[in-house]
């Protein structure tokens, strides 16, 4: 990976957004249905784009909302709908688009009551909070978030009525009647003007709710009690306003490091490659709270919809998320007496440090595909009490085993990080150390590569046949898998195992890349050769074309 010079320190002023202009252009372009680039494309979170080029415009948001609404009759799904938004400068304005035709299509539309930011977890937790019980007048939503994407990016992601992100079925759906409807010139897009629609929208105190249950889920009185001094930097987004109303209701001793909320995010320092983006993972984007360590017993961040976790933890500065992962598994499996059968979580390309562990614990493993919307249906019936991504992503169940959110919860995840400490007496990087000294210290990396969309294409359908090694990096290979273990769900790769190392191998489905996952537990050369072996594996199904990793 090329890190940038700039990687670490703050954004310069020819970095920063023009907010004027980006929101101009969400208004005054129109996307091209016959680009590919400018049509509605739901990926694992949702439509993301940029107004500059096309690809997060007002007819998208139009033409989205009024596909949902047409996919929620057609499900039978007349309840409220929960819209919230994050800090990027997009998101209020397509909020607005948005409640245009939700309203004009008799959507019960409920937006936070101070008119706040508002986290992913904390649409989930309505969601959830509303449908329990219920059989009819069920609730779904929409968060308006690119979650840690750069500034001038837009994003925007249903959540149906299980409170998780939306399936394919349900995203194919929307995305291809969103398109028709771009086509069409948005013929068919019933919408009234804002300012009317505005005063039909309910109001619901999403931040109050979400707070005042956070014992159920955490041991808050331990954190309180313990005397720690907790840090947090929200990076601008939507957490803010969470962190300070936690930090009241329960007593803590927590300070929040930057109050400050600007589109632009000029108060960030940079991420690897030179721009700005709220990583609460990356050791560049976290530059600020890493410095203020030892100003605390633990620290944590979260992305700008707060679906995501960084820890900090003391002198060990941020802990990589396999590790946190890791540690959160071992800890709530051991505290929380969940039942026997109650499963663990985990993607393919997360660390098999989990693997080990839920092991140890005597614990069903489920690893599934990337993307959270595969942990949802066990969360929220209760057989899986914890999913986790590599990419700082996780969510678990309430103390008493019975589902809290099933998407992604940044703000749990830190809080937990603290729970952890208050009761075992050493913070989530000394627990991680633990687990290693058991299981030994695996050498963990992810890296890109350029990939056609024809390359993409053939590395998301390989078959195990097509891999003809035996061996990988000197070991002989276990598994070569096309199907994710846990659920059988198709990976859209590969990954090839052996008893100390593995890797994955898949398209990305954003950009023009392909990515390579790789893990060992023979120490760095041997990951090296893993890797250089995995890249062999792909040039040999791309036809011998270069698949040499840049980044």
């Amino acid at each position: 990976m090329t890190v940038s010079e700039r990687a670490g320190k703050p954004a310069e002023p020819s970095m920063l957004v023009d907010v004027d202009r980006l929101i101009a252009a969400y208004y005054d372009i129109k996307p091209d249905p016959n680009v590919p680039a400018q049509q509605v494309a739901f990926g694992t979170s949702g439509h993301r784009g940029s107004s500059l080029d096309g690809s997060f415009n007002e007819a998208h948001i139009l033409a989205t909302t009024e596909a949902i609404c047409r996919y929620r009759r057609s499900r039978g799904i007349d309840g409220p709908l929960f819209i919230g938004r994050d800090s990027h400068a997009l998101s209020e304005p397509a909020t607005r688009s948005a409640i245009e035709v939700l309203v004009a299509n008799g959507v019960s539309v409920l937006v936070d009551s101070a008119d706040g930011l508002t986290p992913t977890p904390s649409i989930s937790h309505a969601i959830l909070a509303h449908n329990r019980d219920r059989s009819t007048g069920l609730a779904d939503g929409i968060v308006v978030t690119p979650s840690h994407n750069p500034p001038e990016d837009g994003g925007f992601k249903y959540n149906p009525p299980n409170g998780g992100p939306a399936d394919t079925d349900v995203t194919g759906t929307i995305q291809r009647d969103a398109n028709e409807l771009l086509r069409a010139g948005l013929a068919g897009v019933k919408r009234i003007a804002y300012d009317k629609a505005v005063g039909q929208v309910g109001r619901y105190d999403f931040t109050g709710v979400y707070v005042a249950d956070l014992a159920s889920v955490l041991d808050m009185e331990a954190i309180r009690t313990s005397g720690l001094k907790l840090g947090v930097d929200p990076l601008g987004g939507a957490s803010i306003g969470y962190w300070a109303a936690i930090r009241d209701r329960y007593r803590l001793d927590l300070t929040v490091t930057n109050e400050v909320v600007d589109p632009t995010f000029r108060f960030m320092t940079v991420d690897w490659d030179g721009r700005i983006r709220m990583d609460p993972s990356s050791p560049y984007a976290m530059a600020r709270l890493v410095a203020l360590k030892d100003r605390f017993d633990v620290a944590f961040a979260n992305d700008t919809d707060a679906d995501r976790h960084g820890i900090v933890a003391g002198a060990a500065g941020l802990m990589n998320p396999n590790h946190f992962l890791s540690a959160a598994v071992a800890y709530l499996y051991r505290n929380r007496g969940w039942r026997a059968e109650v499963a663990v979580g985990k993607t393919l390309v997360s660390t098999s440090m989990i693997d080990r562990v839920a092991a140890e614990l005597g614990r069903k493993l489920l690893e599934v595909p990337v993307g959270f919307k595969w942990f949802v249906a066990g969360l929220a019936d209760g057989s899986l009490g914890f999913g986790g991504e590599e990419s700082a992503g996780a969510s678990f169940l309430r103390r008493d085993g019975t589902v809290w959110t099933t998407d992604k919860d940044g703000l749990i995840a830190c809080l937990l990080a603290a729970e952890l400490t208050a009761r075992s007496g050493h913070n989530p990087a000394v627990a991680y150390d633990k687990l290693t000294d058991r299981f030994g210290t695996p050498a963990y990396r992810r890296i890109d590569a350029p990939a056609t969309r024809q390359q993409k294409a053939i590395l998301s359908k390989l078959s195990p046949s097509q891999i003809s090694a035996s061996e990988l990096a000197g070991e002989p290979i276990e598994a070569i898998l096309t199907r994710a273990p846990g659920n059988d769900a198709p990976i859209g790769g590969v990954k090839v195992a052996t008893e100390h190392g593995w890797f994955a191998a898949r398209p990305s489905g954003t950009e023009d890349v392909y990515k390579i996952y790789a893990e060992s537990f023979l120490g760095q050369e041997h990951l090296e050769r893993i890797i250089g072996e995995a890249q062999v594996v792909v040039a040999d199904a791309f036809g011998n074309s270069d698949a040499t990793a840049t980044s």
